[in-house]
Order: C-alpha cells, then structure tokens, then sequence
C-alpha cells in the first residue's frame, strides 16, 4: 500500500485522501454539525476587466497569445475573491504577471517546478517525521504523539498560495483542463504540456486552510485505531477451550487475519482455524466484537458464542488491561463511527468543488481519471464472469471438499501452497532478523527481480526500511533529495513470512517511486496515473516472493497458476470494492445518519453484493465478509483501486513476460510519469486498461491446468 503522494499540500486540499477518519466524538463533528460555507462568489465586476485585458494582452504580446490569455483570464476570475483586491487590483495583477513569451513563460515554468519540488517534499518530510511514533513499532503512543500525527504541515499552502497570489499566476500561465480534455487531447501533448496540466491541477478549487487542517485532523486518529487492532490469536479458543493458535500471535485486522487464512491452507489444522477466523471477521465487521478483546491478551474468547474470559494462558508481558470490563460488551459501532467522520471531513471539500461536488466524484474523476461508471462496469464484467464457477470448480476439486465463505482468499494456485506457515517463517526469520537486515538484502533481490546490480545498487541507496507500528506502507519522497520509505511489520524474533510479503510488496512501490521520481523528466509528473498503478506494479513484485526466497521457479504450470490467482484475487477484491462504493453513496444520500444506521446499511450492502455475485458460487447467502476491509476505516474510497491495480497488473506481467524482461520493463514503464491511466497503459503494453487480458488468460490457464 502506498502511503504518500505526489504533493501533499495539493492532494489534500483536492480532497484526494488515503489516510485515515478519526472518531466523530473526537472531533465534536457530530451528526448536525453543518457543511463548511459555500464557496465566496467572485466579484461580479471582473467581466468588463477580462474583456479589456485580453484585447490589451494580445496587442502587447501578438495575436498568437490571444487564446492562451482568453483561457487563464478566465481560470484566474473564477476564483478571484473580494478579498483578493478590486477590478483595478486585478488588472495590475494581469499586467505584471502574464507571460507573454515563449522565453517568460520557459523561466515561469521552470521556477514554478523547482520551487514545488522543494516545498512540497520538504513539506512531506515534516508530515512523515511527525507521523514516525504513530507509524513505526518504537515504544507506547503518547497524547502528544497523537497530536503531532494529526498535524498536516501543508495543509496551509495553497491558501497561502492563493493569498499571496501565486496560486494566481500559475492560473492565469497554465491550462487548467478538465478530465475530457485530458483523455480527447491528451495522447498529442508533449511531455511539456503534461507538466504544465499537472501544475495547473494544483491549483483546481480553493479550500481554506483550516478545512484541510480539519480533514487531516479526523483521519490521523482513525489511522491509529487501524494500527492498533489486533486480535490475540492464542485467545481464540473453540467450543472445548482448545486453543487454536500459536502462542505470541498476534493478528492485525484485517490483513493479518485475511493472511492467516491463506496462510492454513497448507496446516493439516488449518480449516478449523480458518472457520475461527471467519467468525472474528464477521463478529468485527457486524460490530459484535466484545471491546474487551481487541488488542488485549488478557482474556480467551469463543467467537461463536462470543464469551468472554480470564486469560488461562499467558502469552505476553503487556500488563492486563484495566480499562475494559471483562463481559462481552460489544465495540459500541466505533468502526463505523469512523467511517462516518471520514465522510463528514472530506464532504467539507464539496461547496469549493463544483466541478466534482462529491468525494465520489473527486476519487474517479479527477485523481483516478477513470470515470466510476467505466470502474464499476470493469469490476462486474469479472464478478459475474462465467469463469469464476469454473475457477471455484477446480478450487473445489483441490480441497476435497465444497467451498466456504472464507475461500475467497484462497491461494493454493500459489506454489507457498508447498510450504507450512512455520516453514516460511522460519526461513524468513533466520534470513531478516531485523528491518536494515532486509534492506542489506535488497540488491540481491532486485537482481533477482531482472534489474542490473548497478541499477539495483542505485535503488537501494533510495530507500530506508522501517519496522512498521501497524502491517506497513510505503512512503514514497516528493524531491529528489529525500529517501522512499518501505515499512513493514518485524516481530521480536525477526521478520515473519507475513512481513516478507508485505515487505517485498512495498519494495514495489519504492522502486516505482524512486524511479518515477529520480529518472524523470519533470517533477511534475512524477508517480503514476493513480494509485491503482502503484498497487499493480507492487503486485508485480510480490507475486514473485518466493522466488526472492529461492523457493519456486517460473515455468508454464506456474504461470498458469498465477493467472489462475489472479483472476481469484480480483474476483474477491473486486466484490469488496463494489461495497466501499455503495457505503459512499449511501453516506452521501443519508448526510445525517448514525453509525448505528451506517453499520446497518453497510451490513446490507455487503449482503446484497454477496448474494448477486458470490451465492450463486458459494452456495451460500447473506454473508458480510466483504466488509471487512480496514481499508474502508482508514483509506477512504481507496479499495477499487486494488481490483483494478489487479487487472493493470496482469496486464503489465504479460508485457513483462513478453519482453522476457522484469526489471527494464518495470522502469521504462515507471518513467512515463503521471500520464492519465489509459495513455500511461498504452505506453506500457499496447491496450487500455481493462479486464480483457485477464480473462483470456484465465481462460487458457483454466485449459492448461487440467
């Protein structure tokens, strides 16, 4: 998962959010509390001003620069405010700060983008310093702590920017387009005029400070709420009192838990463990968890029956808590209750929003540039594909036995499948004792992965490896001067076949960060299309873990395999996706809700999902799995990104395979920088994004398999 993003100060003021809500009591938004004002008007006497200028300006400059200062005329009045001066100020403004030759213009946007990069990544450091005790595993939270990780440094600039006016001439210099002009013209521009568009983005609606200030505020906490949600495997007992899990294990919902459950697949104990687990999903996810046992080892719990008692084993030497009743007295709807400040925070954004009013609107339109319409229909052309009863057939048909709800996130097509969780564990462990132990490794397996040893070298010089507070992220740096970030989980005993994954999955991102950063042309189009890409080019390198551990070999049968995960992984994640964007719409059509009526309609919506396209396959209605995701808690709207990360990572693998080349494939990929997705894509493989690849993949590999 990708934590940071190209400019924090304009992200966040776009609304463009991937961290994290904090509870509504926390931050005394409660339900009635009113939306931000709308938008000030602009002044209405700008209209006899522009005309005049842009006659002025074209007799000054040639009529060549007439329609460039017709255009940024109007971008800059359409956010001029009163408070910005009168028509008189505004006329000076124009006159003094219009480029009007190619030569001006060069200097302006060369001094607009060195000055970002500084500023922004700068600006991103302080962010991530300030987040270091609420992110990385090094000793107890303190209050202040909070505090700090609740501090959005940027969250000011473009207010500022707008104050001082610089917002202004970058308006009135630089094309501001919309996503229609993107797509329609976008494949004839030049490198340049990408850039110049992405300048101009920065500036796309006018959001006071302390709206961002406010937005960052809410989502840190939630942030930590994730972080902290552990449940005691050890504790987890069945119907005879029999302890199911190891001691020590410790599970972070919901990644850990949902790892678990593929990690079992290979313990000849691993089904009634896995049938455990789902019931503390579902007792998570329906809000019946008894607060009492979240990140507590001081008592055991029957999920099925839900009782609650003294821990008969001791398994840690946290002290017992105190500050939780030993009943079953549920978590009292605080998941949703932080959904539901996520939704309240970032809606602040609407009223200075008009081209995209809604969060919604602002996640596809403008930072996904893949219209949610075209999203959803991507993601229901794989759900109720007819190759999925056959997948699960064959699925089926290697259990021995009909599937369950949980078998989702099987990965038996995965050739870990050969190897027990201890076994992984072990080799991991022995080989990663600490975080930098990994990082000292990283140039072997970048090698491994087809880069040469001295773009590998290269690489790692650029990225520090952190021991994470939660399952890891990857912060990815702003300017060129600064490192990228993988952060990944490391027990005590060293660094566990689940951190691995997670290690290797983040190693993916920073490569794409350090290169779409470093390599690149301008600055300002650095990163990728959106976060769908990054997750597709971190797939890549995880689905490659065991290799790096020298476990498996790529051949046909296993690459057939792989697409056979693929397409069981996209199925799955595509559903949950499905479900975060009903929750959206259903907050947005019920602005005054509860967190008791949210949790009702989310548990209704992940039904209804389930019963169109998973029933039909599991034999089995009204399940509330898909649910579960922490994503939906602590990054808003950020889930359709991985179904559709999965199908531009398919896409990209059989590229690769191809060219019979990963690592020059993967940067001269990384290199085209933040191009909309399907100009990005056809640069990278030839087609658009879509499902189609994926299918017809799965269609052979289902041939060959059998």
């Amino acid at each position: 998962m990708s934590f940071s993003s190209l400019r924090v100060a304009a992200l966040a003021a776009a609304c463009i959010l991937t961290l994290s809500p904090m509870a509504a009591e926390k931050t005394n938004m409660s339900r009635s509390q009113p939306v931000v004002s709308a938008q000030a008007a602009a002044p209405s006497g700008l209209a006899a001003p522009v005309a005049k200028l842009e006659g002025q300006l074209a007799a000054k400059y040639g009529q060549g620069q007439r329609a460039r200062a017709a255009r940024g005329l109007k971008q800059m009045a359409q956010f001029w405010r009163d408070e910005d001066g009168d028509a008189a100020a505004f006329e000076s403004f124009v006159l003094r700060h219009f480029a009007g030759t190619p030569r001006a213009l060069d200097t302006m946007f060369t001094r607009f983008e060195q000055q970002f990069e500084k500023l922004f990544g700068h600006l991103l450091e302080i962010g991530i310093e300030a987040r270091k005790q609420a992110d990385l595993d090094r000793g107890p939270i303190e209050p202040y702590d909070e505090l700090f990780a609740g501090y959005d440094p940027g969250a000011h600039v473009l207010d500022d920017f707008f104050r001082n006016k610089l917002a202004f001439t970058v308006l009135l210099n630089f094309p501001l387009t919309t996503l229609e002009e993107r797509l329609r013209e976008g494949p004839r521009w030049t490198r340049r005029q990408w850039a110049e568009a992405r300048l101009a983005q920065t500036f796309a609606r006018r959001v006071p400070a302390e709206v961002n200030q406010t937005i960052a505020r809410v989502l840190s906490e939630g942030e930590q709420y994730i972080s902290e949600y552990n449940v005691w495997m050890h504790h987890v007992v069945d119907s005879q009192g029999a302890r199911l899990f190891p001691p020590k294990m410790r599970l972070l919902s919901h990644w850990n838990l949902r790892d678990q459950i593929k990690a079992d697949y290979s313990a000849p104990d691993g089904l009634p463990r896995q049938r455990a687990i789902q019931q503390v999903m579902e007792r998570i996810v329906t809000q019946t968890i008894p607060a009492a046992v979240i990140d507590n080892p001081s008592v055991d719990w029957n999920p099925f029956t839900n009782q609650v008692k003294p821990a008969a084993a001791k398994d840690s030497d946290e002290p017992p808590r105190r500050d939780l009743p030993l009943t079953n007295a549920p978590e009292p709807d605080t998941r949703y209750a932080r959904l539901l400040a996520a939704y309240q925070a970032v809606r602040l954004v609407d009223p200075y929003s008009p081209s995209a009013p809604t969060q919604i609107a602002r996640r596809f339109e403008e930072f996904g540039e893949i219209p949610e319409a075209r999203v959803k229909a991507m993601l229901e052309a794989v759900l109720s594909s007819p190759l999925a009863p056959r997948v699960a057939a064959l699925i089926e048909k290697r259990l021995g036995r009909k599937l369950e709800p949980f078998d989702i996130w099987y990965n038996g097509f995965r050739p870990r499948g050969a190897y027990t969780e201890a076994q992984l564990d072990e080799i991991t462990r022995k080989r990663y004792p600490t975080a930098e132990a990994y990082r000292a490794d990283m140039p072997n397996l970048l090698v491994k992965l087809g880069f040469t040893p001295e773009r590998a070298r290269y690489l790692t010089e650029r990225i520090v490896v952190e021991p994470a507070r939660g399952s890891g992220h990857a912060a990815g740096s702003a300017m060129r001067s600064a490192p990228a970030r993988l952060r990944t989980r490391v027990e005590a005993g060293g660094m566990n076949y689940k951190g691995f994954n997670i290690a290797v999955h983040e190693m993916g991102h920073n490569v794409e960060q350090v290169i779409s950063l470093y390599d690149i042309d301008h600055t300002l189009l650095q990163g990728v299309p959106n976060t769908a890409f990054t997750e597709a080019l971190a797939f890549v390198f995880q689905a490659r873990d065991l290799e790096l551990l020298g476990l498996a070999a790529p051949d046909a049968e296993s690459d057939s395999l792989q697409t056979l995960n693929d397409f069981w992984g996209t199925y799955e994640i595509a559903g949950v996706a499905l479900v975060d964007m009903a929750a959206w719409h259903w907050m947005y059509d019920h602005p005054q809700a509860t967190p008791a009526e949210l949790k009702e309609a989310t548990l209704r919506i992940a039904r209804d999902v389930w019963n169109r396209f998973y029933a039909p396959v599991f034999g089995k209605r009204d399940v509330v799995l898909l649910g579960v995701y922490s994503h939906m808690i602590n990054y808003p709207l950020y889930l359709p990104d991985y179904p559709i990360g999965h199908l531009i990572a398919h896409q990209i693998r059989e590229q690769m395979r191809k060219a019979g080349a990963v690592g020059a494939e993967f940067e001269r990929m990384a290199r085209q920088g933040r191009l909309t997705p399907d100009l990005w894509m056809r640069g990278a493989t030839g087609a658009p994004v879509g499902p189609e690849a994926l299918l017809a993949a799965t269609e052979r590999a289902l041939k060959q398999v059998r």
